[in-house]
């Protein structure tokens, strides 16, 4: 008896990091200080020098059960961008720029090949980020994953200045919401799904007129990442006050996050165009609508607040950026939480 009987391939770990050298290479900064296959990464404080009081802020996140689509899809070049998403998304929030990444896979079998696809779509979530991803782990879990299915995590950390940090306490009535739109179901929400439609290839194959492609291609369309709108708003000029992630929990749990006590949030349903994989989701689910918004991001996946005077002009600047937004309503005085109205 050997490790490898016993369901352990060290050699097929050692192919699956060379494999993906050169994803990870691709995500490199200056500031990175190590090679790949290390016992720790390491990062250059150089890059923050320049800030007065530079704080690091932290995300750490996992893909959750839309995993499930990519092993019945056998597709597993995005859901790496979903895992960087989830967890630099939160970290953009706080006004933060991601700095690095690590991620994490635990499989049943290591086909090393299929690890390097999953890590191709880490790197260019990655580089859409703009964050380096200095390190992680592949475990080989015999016995403890099924062979073809695996779960993936990530953590992130990124940096901003104390003075910029946004928190929601200088909110004021009468800001207005501006919501950035995303690419559909993004990470959350996949357990519902999954209770509506099969899970099995048939389904996820069935072409649907209103989406204009297969279930499948609609469902596991990667989650959007808003470093760069964010930043391209945040270098426009416009002050964003307050900022929420709308990730499971949807509009309901999400957006009053981002409010400080004595304010309240009031989002206008028809201030944009609901996507339509949600409509569909609704209708084949008899879904309820509250329900649709306490779920899932129903197109929107982040709200920010800004000063009335900067509306248009982030609304502008996340258009350049390549993300559609709107103005989706306002803040007023009362009981924290959220009203659709």
């Amino acid at each position: 008896m050997d490790y490898k009987k016993a369901g352990v391939d060290i050699e097929a770990g050692y192919k699956a990091v060379e494999l993906m050298k050169q994803h990870v290479q691709s995500t490199m900064r200056p500031e990175v200080l190590t090679n790949l296959g290390g016992f720790s990464g390491a990062f250059s404080m150089e890059a923050f020098r320049q800030m007065e009081k530079p704080v690091l802020v932290s995300g750490t996140d996992g893909v959750g059960t839309k995993l499930k689509l990519a092993f019945v899809m056998d597709r597993h070049d995005t859901v790496g961008i979903d895992c960087v998403a989830m967890c630099v998304n939160d970290i953009a929030c706080a006004g933060g720029q991601p700095l690095f990444f690590l991620d994490y896979i635990a499989c049943g079998k290591n086909y090393p090949e299929k690890i390097a696809g999953i890590v191709s779509g880490v790197a260019e979530g990655c580089r859409q980020a703009g964050a380096a991803l200095i390190g992680g782990e592949t475990a080989e879990m015999p016995g403890f994953y099924p062979q073809e299915e695996y779960d993936l995590a990530g953590f992130a950390v990124g940096v901003v200045d104390e003075k910029d940090i946004i928190t929601g306490k200088d909110l004021k009535k009468e800001d207005v919401l501006i919501g950035l739109a995303s690419t559909g179901v993004h990470s959350n929400g996949f357990s519902l799904v999954r209770s509506i439609f099969p899970m099995d290839k048939a389904s996820l194959d069935t072409h649907y007129p209103e989406l204009g492609r297969t279930l499948g291609e609609t469902l596991l369309e990667p989650t959007r990442i808003y470093v760069g709108a964010l930043r391209k708003i945040q270098e426009s000029g416009a002050v964003i006050r307050a900022c929420s992630h709308i990730t499971g929990g949807g509009f309901y749990e999400n957006v009053p996050r981002m409010l400080p006590e004595g304010m309240h949030a009031v989002i206008r349903r028809d201030s944009y165009e609901v996507p339509a994989v949600f409509e569909l989701i609704a209708r084949t689910g008899n879904v309820e609508e509250k329900v649709m918004y306490n779920t899932f991001n129903m197109g929107i996946g982040m709200v920010l607040a800004v000063n009335p005077a900067d509306a248009d002009k982030a609304v502008k600047a996340a258009a350049e950026a390549g993300v559609e937004a709107y103005v989706i309503g306002e803040v007023q005085e009362g009981e924290k939480g959220v009203t659709l109205c």
